[in-house]
């Protein structure tokens, strides 16, 4: 698995360009009816603007825009140019126009829709997604709270804790941390514990 940056949420933000208002918002997406959902709810939501604009980029690879009426290339593209600059993936952009009554021209509208879709996506954040293992730590309970010290140094997420006959850690960390994580429980228990690796997953953290 590879790392790649992602929208660390939601955002939106507001442009206004000789009395015509340009309202951007991002959402992460994961999937095509994710995007086509929203833009559904949008159309039906917003049916008063005087168009809804739209790229969206996933990891897999698909890209789809839409002008919407706007001139060819002054809105869609622009929007998915900006999220292919900013190498972002797995991310809807939709900016709704509402027409002033003075003509922006291409030029106009192409830095328009560019730039409200990156203040959006600046409000919302970036973030990357990063493989992680799903880790197990079986330790005895006069040592425990040992072992849990150590976790922060290492980026480990606690995702839950089970009391048995022992304590069993139920954890999540970066891939690459790992083997450094492993030896170190070693080291500081004398080697009665030993962190085992389950499958790996994709998380998120944010970076901006």
């Amino acid at each position: 698995m590879k790392s790649f940056k992602v929208p660390a949420g939601e955002g939106e933000d507001t442009l206004i360009e000789k009395k015509s208002r340009f309202i951007s918002h991002i959402y992460k997406v994961e999937t095509v009816k994710e995007a086509t959902d929203i833009l559904a709810r949008w159309k039906k939501e917003y049916w008063e603007a005087s168009a809804i604009v739209y790229a969206y980029s996933l990891k897999d690879g698909t890209m789809r825009f839409s002008d919407d009426g706007e001139p060819q290339g002054t809105a869609g593209m622009p929007t998915l140019d900006m999220l292919r600059k900013e190498e972002v993936f797995d991310v809807l952009c939709v900016t709704r126009r509402y027409f002033g009554g003075t003509l922006l021209g291409a030029g106009g509208l192409t830095r328009a829709f560019g730039k409200v879709a990156k203040m959006a996506l600046d409000n919302a954040g970036v973030a990357v997604m990063q493989p992680h293992l799903h880790v197990t730590v079986d330790c005895p309970y006069n040592i425990h709270e040992l072992v849990r010290k150590r976790f922060d140094a290492f980026d480990v997420t606690e995702n839950g804790i089970e009391y048995g006959a022992s304590v069993e850690f139920d954890l999540y960390m970066p891939t690459d941390r790992f083997e450094d994580f492993k030896a170190d429980i070693i080291d500081v228990t004398n080697g009665a514990i030993e962190p085992w690796a389950r499958e790996e997953k994709m998380f998120p953290k944010k970076i901006k």
